[in-house]
């Protein structure tokens, strides 16, 4: 999907500048793996310069820690999957991997074990510049990814997986964002929280689009998505479920810890929310003070208190029981075929000139399908 380019139509004037960097400088390729000359990313952290293209080889890196401080630095699986496991190791004492470039890009890698002495570690740290992420997986870490509140700091996540905590205070997060520029996240799966949140962002700018935020059986997550200084929030084509085992009765929650200078605004579209706290949950907590609330096209499951406030727009939501759904126990929550919501989906309309009716949905367990026609249900799901 094409955010990426729409996202400067979103971001405060001081940041434009950032969308349209000049051409990245054309660097080497270097092969990484147990038989190359480069025998581990510890290695090839001091060998790249700006520009390189790092093709790593398939395999189990052990305590194989380091710092990226280069700009435009590309790291790629080769032949499979990248393990990184930290087995007690760190780098700066923060994580396994800690990036402070600009447009560094991670793909094929998965991230697992992350655990330090203030135990705030993380699979990822970004202290600084920009980072992707594609395709890859952050599992038994304190943290999957953690940044800094650097707020010129960039980060786009696409296709990736938290999936558990090994922590369980409330301070661990599977993705915790700080009070950085933007932050894009799409066609990712989230899951069993530890007392903290699925997903925790402080930035100024905010697309989750077409992700599964669940956190089924066995988690213990306190809010699944929390935006706790408010900000641009678009939240659009989300599976968004508490579990029975929650530590927090709120689901979603904006502006929890106040709001400071800027543009606030929480644009929830065409999301399925499920609430599975056998005392009744909350789906939506806003704190007041936010210029702006849209609730269009959502699909509330379990508590039948939905969401209201008379200053909100609200238009095509609906409460829907587990029957509407294809295997709910399962968390499929695909719309059954002779489902009555079919069709009564209202246009969303558009923020700065991004539209927001849904062109894509989620495909577990990450990645998304393209729609091939117009989204006219309400939900995450339009097909089948």
């Amino acid at each position: 999907m094409a955010l990426a380019s729409a996202s400067a139509l979103l971001l405060p004037r001081h940041l434009l500048a950032q969308e349209s960097p000049a051409a990245p400088p054309k660097g080497q390729v270097l092969k990484v793996g147990p038989l190359r000359e480069l025998r581990s990313l510890a290695a090839a952290s001091k060998a790249a310069k700006d520009g390189d293209m790092l093709e790593v080889d398939a395999g189990d890196y052990l305590g194989d820690v380091a710092a990226w401080p280069q700009n435009n630095l590309r790291l790629k699986a080769v032949g499979g999957r990248v393990r990184m496991l930290a087995q007690g190791a760190a780098s700066q004492g923060k994580g396994i991997f800690v990036t402070t470039g600009r447009g560094i890009s991670i793909e094929g890698f998965d991230f697992i074990g992350a655990q330090v002495p203030d135990q705030n570690g993380a699979g990822i740290r970004l202290e600084a510049g920009s980072l992707s992420l594609r395709d890859c997986t952050f599992k038994d870490n304190e943290n999957g990814v953690l940044t800094s509140n650097d707020e010129k700091v960039r980060l786009e996540i696409e296709d990736c997986e938290f999936g558990t905590i090994v922590r369980r205070n409330g301070k661990n997060h599977n993705l915790y964002v700080g009070a950085i520029a933007y932050l894009r996240v799409v066609g990712s799966y989230f899951h069993h929280g530890q007392s903290g949140h699925l997903l925790k962002s402080r930035a100024a700018v905010n697309h989750i689009f077409y992700n599964r935020l669940t956190d089924e059986l066995g988690g213990r997550a306190s809010y699944e998505l929390e935006f706790p200084n408010g900000g641009l929030a678009l939240v659009v084509g989300n599976v968004i479920q508490q579990s029975a085992g929650t530590e927090n009765p709120h689901i979603i929650a904006f502006g929890s810890e106040g709001y400071g200078p800027g543009r606030h605004e929480l644009h929830l579209i065409n999301n399925t929310v499920v609430d599975q706290r056998p005392s009744g949950g909350v789906y939506l907590r806003v704190n007041p003070g936010a210029v702006k609330v849209r609730l269009i096209n959502n699909l509330w499951v379990g508590n039948p208190q939905i969401p209201a406030n008379p200053e909100w727009e609200q238009a095509g939501n609906f409460l829907v029981d587990l029957d509407t759904f294809v295997l709910p126990m399962r968390d499929n929550y695909l719309l059954k075929p002779g489902a009555k919501i079919r069709g009564k989906a209202v246009d969303p309309g558009e923020v700065d000139g991004l539209k927001l009716r849904p062109t894509e949905q989620f495909l577990h367990p990450r990645g998304t399908l393209k729609l091939k026609a117009v989204a006219m249900n309400p939900g995450a799901f339009q097909f089948p």
